[in-house]
């Protein structure tokens, strides 16, 4: 970026340009290469040095969130997205005819084990072709690790190359790439490309040690983390997938606003029904999102959450920065290095995660026009995010970091207007007085049970029984007269008899 866009940069977005001198200056990012690194990433083999680059080659902003990885787990998903990464290519090559393209996807798995393997076959043009025809360096680095890693990487090779096979045996001499037909169709593909790496990352994580083992059997919302990135990439790349000849909009989308082919909604004279479908597929999308913000709350390492967190994020504000947006007809549609870096430094909890999935089903909703055919159900999806977050981590509470280390507090916002705010003080106000009740209680209680006070009766028989009981003890005993008057007499003998022996002895001893 250029001065020029920096100070643009700054009158129209001043908090992404914060973020951007925020991460340049205060983010901690992980150095693969420093000495104390290297037992983790393998940087000082030349092997896994070249992975590295690949990685860099092929995707720098999985490049990014990759490296970040807690120990070797960085590694060993570098590897995995690197294998990945060659099966694709392979499946995207339109230069690789069918009867060598559908026998290498179903035995792709088998490779990781073929020292030496490479395959040079893939078109010049194929932009990440150097990870087939350098493979040999990926296998080396597979060989050595763990068997656990090894054994999820390889199983979904194994079911991702032949789910590709299947797909891309369906084409035709006449349509040389297979069209999708259905939305079920549509969701197995996805499947295939990407929920199974979900899956796959998933076990990796659970393999690694950083999360619970049961993270590995979440296959439902590991799957639907994968759609939600796939089908947003679908959605934004028409038009690099039409030029290139490939069709992946699922035709019962496409079909009901008058298309013929895929091809067709990238012609100018048909821009707003194109529009319609588009939208109809960032609906499709966003039925994800939910299953996606639930997988998150499921992680408790750190540097993984951050890894499923920040793709997540980006699917979403993708979704929003292209949805109602006719330039993805026309080229590659992109949100802001400002905006991702942004996204970047506040996907670090749940919380905050589910207010920018809130945020950007927000902005989406404000966009949907009034004769979207579609436009009750955007709203009803762009609600149940909202709904989620809300329900999650209600906006009328904040969270304050405890001082010295403690825990977080969590307490009213004493600057929301929200109406729960009354209400939950309430219930507040109310519970504290149960509380209190229940102490005095319990102390009346104690007392009663050591006989201080009188006992609580609750049966009508055991009062009256109590009552009869207390009046028999208040009531006044007959005078002891007889008593008092033997009592004094004694009291007169004693005294008098004490005298005359006083003067008994004065009178008999003191004289002589």
């Amino acid at each position: 970026m250029g001065v020029a866009e920096y100070l643009t940069l700054a009158v129209t977005h001043p908090g992404e340009l914060r973020s951007m001198i925020s991460y340049k200056v205060w983010a901690d990012k992980r150095d693969i290469t420093d000495a104390t690194e290297l037992q983790y990433t393998g940087y000082d083999r030349d092997t896994m040095k070249k992975c590295w680059e690949f990685l860099d080659l092929t995707s720098r902003s999985f490049a990014m969130v990759i490296r970040e990885l807690e120990g070797d787990l960085a590694r060993v998903v570098c590897l995995f997205y690197l294998v990945l990464r060659a099966l694709d290519t392979v499946e995207d090559d339109m230069t690789v005819p069918n009867d060598v393209k559908l026998p290498l996807l179903r035995a792709f798995h088998e490779k990781l084990y073929e020292p030496g393997w490479t395959f040079s076959q893939s078109g010049p043009n194929e932009k990440d072709r150097i990870v087939l025809v350098e493979f040999d360096n990926i296998q080396k680095e597979f060989a050595i690790l763990d068997k656990g890693y090894q054994e999820v990487i390889a199983n979904v090779t194994r079911r991702m190359g032949a789910g590709m096979a299947d797909y891309a045996a369906l084409a035709t001499p006449e349509r040389p790439v297979a069209e999708v037909d259905s939305i079920a169709d549509y969701d197995l593909y996805c499947h295939y490309v990407a929920g199974l790496v979900g899956e796959g990352l998933s076990g990796l994580f659970a393999a690694s040690g950083k999360e619970r083992s049961f993270i590995a059997d979440q296959l439902t919302l590991s799957n639907s983390m994968g759609l939600l990135l796939q089908k947003t990439n679908i959605y934004r790349d028409i038009k690099e997938d039409v030029d290139e000849g490939r069709g992946f909009w699922p035709k019962a989308i496409w079909s009901k606003y008058g298309f013929k082919s895929q091809e067709e909604i990238c012609e100018p004279a048909r821009v707003k029904d194109a529009q319609w479908a588009a939208n109809n597929m960032v609906l499709d999308a966003l039925r994800h999102a939910t299953d996606a913000l639930d997988y998150l709350t499921l992680l408790k390492n750190q540097s993984v959450f951050n890894f499923v967190a920040i793709p997540a994020v980006m699917a979403m504000a993708t979704l929003d920065v292209c949805f109602m947006n006719p330039k993805i007809f026309t080229g590659n549609v992109k949100i802001r290095k400002g905006q991702a870096l942004q996204i970047i430094m506040r996907s670090s909890n749940p919380r905050d995660v589910a207010y920018m999935f809130r945020d950007y089903a927000r902005s989406i909703h404000r966009k949907v026009p009034m004769d979207d055919p579609n436009m009750l159900k955007i709203s009803i999806s762009c609600a149940r995010v909202e709904k989620w977050a809300e329900h999650h981590y209600p906006s009328f509470l904040e969270v304050k970091a405890g001082a010295n280390g403690a825990a977080a507090q969590t307490g009213i916002d004493p600057m929301s207007t929200d109406a729960r705010s009354g209400l939950y003080m309430e219930l507040v106000k109310a519970n504290r007085a149960k509380q209190d009740a229940e102490r005095r209680e319990k102390f009346m209680d104690d007392l009663r049970a050591k006989g201080l006070i009188r006992p609580k009766l609750d049966d009508p028989e055991e009062e009256k029984a109590f009552q009869e009981k207390m009046s028999k003890l208040n009531e006044p005993e007959d005078f002891p007269i007889k008593l008092i008057l033997g009592i004094v007499l004694g009291l007169l003998v004693l005294f008098g008899g004490s005298i005359w022996a006083l003067v008994y002895v004065a009178t008999n001893y003191l004289d002589n």
